[in-house]
């Protein structure tokens, strides 16, 4: 990825290692997947996941201690308790889907059933890529990386100018022209 490393020994100065430290082993991501599948109260996690009941209540505090997860009263019965994403656990979907199509990669070869569909026209879902700012996508050799002090300035000394950021619901074309997505 260029000259330029991070300093791997600073723990501080990059997200992954706080990432890990939230999700960094299997039953974090299973009770996440669990929630993404509409899962919200505690028997439910224990008896779909066949997680030990310690195991399940440490890593829920955890998730909820993390923002990861809210921890509320149900609506209809106060003395329950419902588990839902929050934002911040929403914003790990891309996350766990790239985790899950390497799995399906290079795992165990199985036919999935159900399948994973967009709504729109329930069709599976494609590969979770890297993006430019433009839209492009983006394979090992397209990263590097830059001292802010240098960023949109190109290697032959020109100054690049950042696209509009993509919106749910754009599109890109094949040749990574911004097209703005139209529903009828």
């Amino acid at each position: 990825m260029g000259d330029l490393r991070e300093p791997l020994r600073e723990l501080t100065v990059c997200g992954l290692p706080e990432a890990l430290e939230v999700m960094g082993e299997r039953w974090s991501f299973m009770i996440l997947r669990a929630s993404f599948n509409g899962l919200h109260h505690f028997e439910e996690f224990l008896t779909e996941l066949g997680i030990a009941r310690n195991i399940l209540s440490n890593r829920l505090a955890k998730l909820v201690q993390h923002g990861i997860l809210n921890r509320e009263p149900c609506a209809d019965d106060k003395r329950r308790i419902e588990y839902r994403l929050t934002e911040k656990g929403l914003d790990l979907l891309p996350a766990m889907l790239a985790l899950r199509q390497w799995g399906q990669k290079y795992g165990v070869e199985t036919e999935e059933n159900p399948v994973l569909v967009d709504t729109q026209d329930r069709l599976p879902i494609g590969p979770v890529s890297m993006l430019a700012h433009d839209g492009r996508i983006l394979g090992p050799n397209d990263l590097r990386l830059a001292d802010r002090a240098v960023l949109g300035i190109r290697a032959d000394g020109s100054t690049a100018v950042s696209a509009a950021p993509l919106q749910r619901g754009d599109r890109t074309d094949l040749n990574g022209k911004h097209i703005r997505a139209v529903y009828s």
